[in-house]
């Protein structure tokens, strides 16, 4: 019988949007691989207080704050292992390498340290994921109007946008689309199509968002580099986990305007139905910039908005730093505590 461990990891982020690995030491399964920081679940224990006694363990540190984040799940030939990260945003205490042989700050996108333990490696493409999606409503507002605003939130910070327009005639939805790419791809920012594969290559898109309903009916993975899916339930989200999806968007959360008879889920409800999924999650529904805290609470990788890019009058927490001047990718500097992310 395969012997079944459970983990728990931290994602221990700095203010600057860094996370911390280390490096296996010499006498260890997968010696010079680099893994994030964490250990085996004890019987008696949860992931978390696992991961908080781990991480005092490992590098000295003591937890002050964590989030539920995703669960990976990898077959080695030795075991069955269930990754629980956690987002480790608060901590007190002087990060020094107890057990790691070597410890590296790095930034999604730009890893410069490797190997990753396989179980791992996964991980850092869904960190490189953005935090907050604007979604475009071109049709309700006109072209021009939509483009301004898109142009506010991409200065905000914004950095993950999806072209949702059902009412747009196809000509000017594919000037529009191609629009978007351009001024998004110039602040760095990703941009997905819903529902249309062949205008997400047009126009040089990033990847494509499958609606429920195509979810529904696709048993392969879509061929771009991003590629993610509406979902209402649990079996929705475990197809798109299934495809490989690099992440779902869950709602409503809240109630919308656009059914505003309609009760939202609530962040308790949303927990229990993206609870030990592997993919990152973004709510949806009647969100804004405001709600970030508490999708991140609930485990919600992120929100996604429509109407809240509209008006953009807040930035969103920690957007995506790609493009920015980084700091030293290999320094430990920055020490006590980290901001939250």
């Amino acid at each position: 019988m395969v012997k079944r461990i459970e983990v728990a990891a931290g994602v221990i982020v700095r203010d600057d949007g860094a996370f911390l690995l280390g490096q296996r030491a010499q006498n260890t399964f997968c010696p010079g691989h680099w893994e994030f920081p964490g250990g085996k679940v004890e019987p008696d224990e949860t992931p978390a207080d696992a991961l908080v006694r781990e991480l005092d363990e490992e590098l000295g540190i003591r937890v002050l704050e964590l989030r539920p984040w995703i669960v990976r799940r990898h077959e080695y030939a030795h075991a069955r292992v269930a990754l629980h990260f956690f987002e480790v945003v608060r901590w007190e205490g002087e990060i020094n390498s107890c057990v790691h042989d070597a410890l590296a700050w790095q930034f999604a996108g730009r890893c410069r340290v490797g190997p990753m333990l396989e179980a791992n490696g996964p991980v850092l493409k869904a960190l490189e994921l953005p935090r907050f999606m604007a979604i475009t409503q071109a049709g309700a507002i006109g072209v021009e109007a939509q483009l301004e605003r898109l142009d506010a939130a991409l200065e905000s910070g914004v950095r993950l946008v999806q072209v949702r327009e059902a009412i747009l005639p196809q000509d000017v939805l594919e000037r529009f689309a191609a629009e978007v790419v351009v001024r998004a791809h110039r602040h760095g920012a990703l941009v997905l199509v819903n529902g249309d594969a062949s205008l997400a290559r047009q126009v040089g898109a990033d990847g494509v968002h499958l609606k429920s309903a195509v979810l529904a009916r696709t048993d392969v993975r879509p061929d771009f580099s991003w590629v993610g899916a509406s979902c209402h339930a649990r079996d929705e989200l475990e197809r798109a986990a299934g495809l490989g999806l690099d992440y779902a968007l869950l709602g409503p959360v809240k109630a919308t305007l656009t059914h505003p008879g309609a009760a939202g889920m609530g962040w308790e409800r949303f927990a229990a139905l993206t609870a030990d999924l592997p993919l990152p999650v973004l709510g949806l529904g009647g969100l804004s910039a405001a709600d970030m805290k508490d999708a991140r609470a609930a485990g919600a990788h992120g929100i996604a908005t429509i109407r809240g890019v509209v008006s953009c009058t807040s930035r969103p927490e920690n957007p995506d730093r790609r493009g920015q001047s980084l700091v030293d990718e290999s320094s430990l500097s920055g020490g006590a505590s980290a901001g939250t992310r």
